[in-house]
């Protein structure tokens, strides 16, 4: 989960800093003293009630749980009665959270997961040791300092893999093709994490950048992404932030400023306490993309996303494709607490240029984070929700996330492709037939045979019978997806997962779409600069906010 930051310090040594909290947390921005708290008195009075009780627990239970976990659980017990995203950091999920936002911590450089309960190296970063001793994708790390990793979780494995600057882990790993575990001792070096995750053309003059997350190192990523694909002929962009849950309110406004004319309203927040009021307008800081744009968001896209998407949304800067997202405009405050802890309170809402929040009905946390759209719970019928303008006059919607401009669905792949994929068939495949193929090239064509060689190791495996998985062959959508992503495995165990990155676009209906969309986007974009000129001309000191703009034209 994501935070957004910012630092102050309170006369009771409790520092206050501003970040983002979980899958769809994103949001924050500072922290104030609550108005209608309770006197000291009654204060202390409860206080008192609350020691006694665990006192009580720790003396006479019947079993010793750990204070830590008793207190720990009437926290998050406590703060379960305010909202989703208020919610308590233990000392580990604080150091985490703190570790994503500077961008780098100090490791062996590797992506892994969990395979067939075995932990097994997605791919190594480039440059990192892993990489520089020849860490392979496909690679499963059977030891770490001795200890066999098949009873360990992927959490307490990667804890286990980290540890400080210069000293050293002793790990085994087990590789398709060789019998016995191979040995190595790695030096950990410090990691830079990278927030944005792609950067490609697409297509003759369409770039395309993915941002994973917002943290410290996003804005100056973008230069560097922008120049990269600059120097290759972009003229149009598609800027996909799926899968983004947000991070640092900082890097929101960075990235938008990209997009946006200075002075012109990104966000702005509003609670109980006059401080937690800000306007954050486009700096003019950045130089500005100005070139047609097309904006991807999907469930997974929460908070700092949601800001970026609603600011471009609203002033008609370009289109918004896939699907609504998650639905998250409440700002957390993320304070220091003694001990190493932390605190993420929500202290204000957030609001885009148009006036809205997006904020999604919390009422029951269980419909909020466990229905989907397929349960029909998740979506707010758009009669339901609130109406807003963008600069240009199109309606737009509050509450229920940002409503993309164009609605685009994924395609409803079958349950045995999705076992094929989840259970790590087509990924087992791919890293076989690449050890058994060193000659290959990125050109490498999948045939008839290898789909049939795929499917029978998967059926031999109990991933699913022939007869399903040649019923999903005989679908379009399936087939397709299948033959794609195993392309794209196999290039990845070879070349790494950077370069398997164009293969997995493929066939993306949301990428397609935004592929035909750029002369709209385009059309719009003339439309509302129009538009704001006109304002200008009219009323120079017009404001930024909705609220204080002149009435807009349809």
């Amino acid at each position: 989960m994501a935070r957004i930051q910012k630092t102050e310090k309170w006369s009771f040594s409790l520092t206050a800093t501003i970040a983002v909290v979980g899958a769809t947390l994103l949001g924050g921005l500072y922290g104030n003293l609550l108005f209608g708290a309770p006197t000291q008195s009654e204060m202390q009075k409860r206080l008192k009630e609350y020691t006694d009780l665990v006192g009580v627990v720790a003396q006479y239970a019947p079993e010793d749980v750990g204070q830590d976990k008793v207190v720990y659980s009437s926290i998050d017990g406590m703060l379960r009665t305010l909202d989703p995203h208020t919610s308590f950091l233990d000392p580990k999920e604080y150091g985490e959270m703190q570790d994503r936002q500077k961008g780098s911590f100090y490791g062996l450089g590797i992506l892994v997961t969990k395979r067939n309960d075995q932990v097994t190296v997605i791919t190594p970063l480039e440059g990192t040791p892993a990489a520089r001793l020849g860490v392979r994708a496909g690679d499963v790390i059977s030891e770490v300092e001795g200890t066999s990793t098949d009873d360990l979780s992927l959490d307490e494995v990667v804890k286990r893999l980290k540890g400080p600057k210069g000293t050293t882990v002793h790990i085994k790993i087990m590789r398709v093709g060789i019998k016995e575990p191979i040995p190595l001792t790695i030096t950990r070096a410090a990691i830079h994490t990278n927030s944005i995750s792609n950067t490609l053309m697409v297509r003759h003059g369409v770039g395309y950048i993915s941002i994973k997350d917002f943290t410290s190192t996003t804005v100056r990523e973008l230069d560097e992404a922008v120049a990269k694909l600059q120097e290759q002929g972009m003229q149009k962009l598609v800027l996909d932030l799926r899968m983004n849950p947000g991070g640092l309110i900082d890097a929101a406004v960075g990235v938008a400023d990209h997009f946006l004319d200075k002075g012109q309203m990104i966000v702005y927040t509003k609670g109980r306490t006059s401080d937690s009021q800000q306007d954050y307008t486009a700096p003019g800081k950045h130089d500005k993309i100005d070139v047609p744009l097309v904006v991807l968001v999907n469930r997974g896209s929460a908070s700092a996303s949601e800001i970026v998407a609603g600011a471009i949304q609203d002033h008609d800067r370009g289109l918004v494709v896939g699907e609504t997202s998650w639905g998250k405009g409440l700002v957390q405050s993320v304070y220091s607490l003694q001990y190493g802890a932390g605190l993420a309170l929500t202290t204000s809402k957030y609001y885009t240029p148009s006036g809205r929040n997006i904020q999604r009905d919390y009422t029951s946390f269980y419909d909020y984070y466990v229905a989907d759209d397929e349960s029909g719970t998740a979506e707010i019928p758009l009669s339901e929700r609130k109406k807003f303008e963008t600069d240009t006059g199109r309606t737009v919607y509050g509450g229920g996330g940002i409503t993309p401009d164009v609605m685009i669905k994924p395609a409803q792949l079958t349950r045995t492709t999705q076992l094929l994929e989840v259970r790590s068939a087509i990924f087992n495949y791919a890293v076989e037939y690449a050890a058994k193929h060193p000659d290959l090239t990125m050109d490498v064509q999948v045939t008839p045979q290898m789909i049939d060689e795929l499917a029978r190791s998967a059926s031999e495996k109990d991933i699913a019978s022939m007869e399903d998985i040649r019923a999903a062959l005989q679908k379009p959508d399936d087939k397709k997806y299948i033959e794609r992503a195993l392309k794209a495995e196999i290039v990845a165990a070879k070349f790494g997962f950077d370069a398997s990155y164009p293969f997995r676009l493929q066939g993306d209906a949301q990428v397609e779409k935004a592929l035909e969309l750029f002369p709209q986007a385009q059309k719009l974009a003339g439309v509302a600069a129009d538009v704001r000129a006109h304002r200008n001309q009219t009323n120079p000191a017009d404001g930024n906010r909705a609220a204080q703009a002149l009435p807009k034209t349809r």
